[in-house]
């Protein structure tokens, strides 16, 4: 080996040498401060790919435990003003059977009673239709209904046998097998809201049976003021086609009008639906009936003609409250383990997010050790290496 001056290829070996130590101590102080192993696609370009998705659940998941959360909002909301639609009635099932007590209670005793129950009507007015949650009003029986079949005309006898009618089409798609429905009729002497507690437990075995959660179809009943008939309704969260079957009671009987009964959308529906999942179709629908004296068949009570009858009345109304009271309650135990649920989720994704995208800070510190000693191995090799080609000077003394 000479020695030459124009190539100095030990200071070029050296200088690579330091090039890439030099680089692999940029990239490991890079990981360091920013805690991610990951900081572009060239670091690892499928564990990038991976880390992204998992991100996009993960972000998705904490958002669902917040629409939960405002879903358990929601419900307490509506179960505290159905709390005070309990009481109400309490009150006025104590002024029906005071009104009832001919033995000491006279003519004007029972009309003052009256006024009292005239008033508390009001207030149940009142609560449906301000009761809300934001712009949401959650007892007028607009929440979790977006479609309706309004009744067309007031039916002066309730159908006391039973009903048969077939679900064709339910949100949107014409169904292959239609859902079948039979009630068990309520019987002589049944309130409207007996009838429709009939007709809406059938509905919720049948769609709960063909896979639905069993609340995209209910029926409603009001009671008009002179208690003269009662107009029904069918509403439900989604696009529906009811039929008449041909067996038993028909939809005619109810008001309804007779074949394909085809929902219409309502201008002030609210779809009741809450987001509990990062993907689409993860939803929860709640379902709320309306709260008025006319819904709940109060309105035309009078107890100066018959209390009797105000206490049987009542006993129903109270009895479609605290139903609807218990579906909220389990609505909200529902949301509770939902969050619970997608807490968990959240926390083993974000464990596997963590493993492929963070920074192991202990073994990333041997590597900067490492690198570090050599950048000043490197350069002092290099300084060397320069120094090398001074020695061709003693050749020139």
């Amino acid at each position: 080996m000479g020695l030459r001056i124009n190539q100095n290829i030990a200071a070029q070996n050296a200088y690579r040498n330091l090039s890439v130590t030099d680089n692999q101590m940029s990239k490991s102080l890079e990981k360091l401060s920013s805690g991610y192993r990951i900081n572009r696609a060239a670091d690892d370009a499928a564990g990038l790919s991976i880390s992204e998705g998992l991100r996009s659940q993960i972000g998705g998941l904490k958002v669902a435990v917040r629409n939960a959360q405002d879903g358990i909002s929601v419900t307490q909301t509506a179960e505290g003003a159905l709390n005070e639609v309990t009481s109400i009635l309490q009150r006025m099932r104590d002024l029906s059977v005071q009104a009832a007590n001919g033995g000491s209670t006279d003519s004007e005793a029972a009309a003052a009673a009256q006024k009292e129950f005239s008033q508390l009507n009001s207030e149940l007015d009142r609560i449906g239709s301000t009761t809300a949650f934001g712009k949401s009003k959650l007892l007028d029986g607009s929440f979790g209904t977006t479609q309706q079949v309004a009744g067309t005309k007031q039916t002066t006898a309730l159908p006391t046998g039973n009903l048969a009618f077939d679900i064709t089409t339910l949100g949107g798609v014409t169904l292959g097998t239609p859902i079948a429905v039979t009630t068990t009729g309520p019987g002589a002497g049944a309130s409207a809201a007996e009838v429709v507690d009939s007709i809406n437990t059938a509905l919720d075995s049948a769609l709960k049976a063909a896979g639905y959660n069993g609340n995209e179809v209910r029926f409603a009943a009001t009671v008009a003021d002179d208690g003269s008939g009662y107009t029904f309704e069918i509403n439900g969260t989604t696009d529906f086609v009811i039929n008449d079957n041909g067996a038993g009671t028909g939809l005619d009987d109810l008001g309804l009008g007779t074949g394909a009964q085809t929902s219409a959308a309502l201008a002030n529906g609210h779809s009741g639906q809450f987001q509990v999942g990062a993907n689409k179709g993860e939803t929860l629908t709640i379902s709320i009936g309306a709260v008025s004296a006319a819904a709940l068949g109060t309105n035309s009570l009078d107890l100066t003609s018959d209390p009797d009858g105000a206490i049987e009345a009542l006993d129903s109304a109270l009895q479609q409250v605290s139903d609807q009271r218990a579906e909220l309650g389990a609505y909200q135990n529902r949301f509770e383990h939902t969050i619970n649920n997608l807490n968990v989720s959240v926390e083993n994704l974000s464990a596997s997010e963590s493993r492929i995208r963070d920074t192991d800070m202990a073994q990333e510190m041997v590597a900067f050790t490492r690198n570090q000693i050599l950048t000043q191995a490197g350069t002092s090799m290099l300084s060397q290496a320069n120094q090398a080609s001074q020695n061709v000077l003693s050749l020139l003394r």
